[in-house]
């Protein structure tokens, strides 16, 4: 299997390669020639398994091959589970029980264990893997690459823009993980990486990865929990399941989307954004137009221009085969809030403003008269979000174990101008 990029500049190349480039050498995003297709008739007996079936055609004809089975159990060792909500039919997927309590955990890990085997030994000058965040992709990559041997981690961060405990995260980790805040939004620290791994002449004096969902180690083992869940879905009630997935940067419900094309029991695909409605307002008919970031109470989808998108037009021949594939709807604050409030009477559970979006479209549905099968996407865990979620459900929210133990270390970050040239002269200073 080959990889070429979305805007036509390189020669076809091997995972391999792109693993480690993370973004092509002509600017654009890595795409398969061919996508493969799986005939599995059954999950896995655990998440490790269905993962590593799932992946293996794309590696293929990768020096990781033999080492797939173990990179998959070490990444997804904790759970998704698929928990029932209230009301027939409405399920939520939970993807956030993993070390930093988000849904980025379990990719990030296997991104950093594909990239550690890569990494040449002999190697004098560690690879800096570049992350911009929105809130939660930078503690997980930040956990992932931690004290690994050969990586340094630079995370960019809009100022003020994320949660408390989200910033408290990002800053926690020290030694060879660096968090920078940026005055900007979060499209400025995603420009800001894009333009640094697409300069040569600095990649020619620091080694330099990317995290993103960019990155192709992002983006196919976010596969493997929908194939996971879509399979005993099946086997347990003979149907497709379908799914809800909160949206800011496109890859994780792009995942959604390349499982179904690879021939996993997958129904439909909704995108539910907040504010930020650059998806919703193309899949009703607009022109695609991205615009300036709108801060929310969603702040990890607070994106105005989604990478990924770049992906997704490449996989469809014009707009209309692509607005045919999924549907995606916009969410206001006022609503993320009453949605919270009444989360717990409503379905059971107390949601993350981000799964609070997702609750919501569920709800927009079944008023449209949709009795399918429908699972949110839980994004991420609501003790991350606790200033805006305690006042509303009324109670405090335990932080999970992992997540109390980031919160109890001291943490720190470094200000930085929302500029390329700024980025380029503290990763040459370090």
């Amino acid at each position: 299997m080959k990889f070429v990029s979305t805007r036509g500049g390189i020669a076809p190349t091997s995972l391999d390669v792109a693993l480690a480039a993370g973004l092509a050498p002509d600017g654009g995003l890595y795409v398969p020639e061919q996508i493969p297709q799986l005939s599995l008739q059954h999950a896995g007996a655990t998440l490790a398994d269905t993962a590593t079936a799932v992946l293996a055609p794309w590696f293929a004809e990768s020096k990781l091959r033999s080492s797939l089975a173990g990179l998959c159990a070490d990444a997804f060792d904790f759970p998704a589970p698929l928990r029932p909500l209230s009301s027939p039919n409405d399920y939520l997927l939970e993807l956030f029980h993993g070390p930093t309590a988000a849904f980025k955990d379990y990719a990030a890990r296997f991104l950093a264990g594909c990239l550690s085997r890569l990494r040449d030994p002999a190697a004098s000058t560690p690879t800096t893997i570049l992350v911009a965040t929105s809130g939660d992709t930078g503690a997980a990559v930040g956990a992932a690459f931690h004290r690994r041997d050969g990586f340094k981690v630079a995370i960019l961060y809009p100022d003020g823009r994320v949660s408390p405990r989200q910033a408290h995260g990002l800053g926690c980790f020290g030694d060879n993980v660096h968090a920078w805040r940026v005055d900007g939004s979060f499209d400025d620290c995603q420009r800001m990486v894009k333009e640094t791994l697409a300069d040569a002449d600095l990649r020619a004096r620091i080694p330099l990865g990317s995290a993103n969902s960019i990155s192709l180690g992002r983006l196919l083992p976010q596969t493997a929990y929908y194939a996971h869940a879509a399979l005993e879905f099946r086997a347990r009630h003979g149907v497709p399941l379908n799914f809800i997935v909160p949206t800011g940067n496109l890859g994780n419900a792009l995942a959604c989307w390349l499982a179904k094309r690879m021939g996993l029991p997958i129904g439909g695909i909704v995108l539910a954004s907040n504010a930020n409605d650059v998806l919703p307002r193309y899949f009703n008919g607009d022109d695609y137009a991205p615009r300036a970031t709108v801060a929310t109470l969603a702040n990890a989808m607070d994106v105005g221009a989604p990478s990924n998108f770049e992906r997704l037009r490449w996989w469809h021949r014009d707009d209309a085969e692509l607005r045919g594939s999924m549907r995606a709807f916009s969410v206001d604050d006022a609503t993320i809030r009453d949605t919270i409030r009444h989360a717990p009477g409503r379905h059971g559970v107390v949601p993350c403003p981000h799964t609070a979006i997702g609750l919501h479209v569920l709800e927009q549905l079944r008023a449209d008269g949709d009795i399918r099968p429908w699972a949110v996407i839980a994004t991420a865990h609501p003790a991350k979000f606790e200033t805006i979620v305690e006042p509303l459900v009324g109670h405090a929210v335990e932080p999970p174990p992992a997540l109390a133990a980031a919160l109890a270390r001291p943490a720190t970050s470094t200000p930085l101008e929302a500029h390329s040239k700024a980025l380029h002269s503290v990763l040459l200073q370090e």
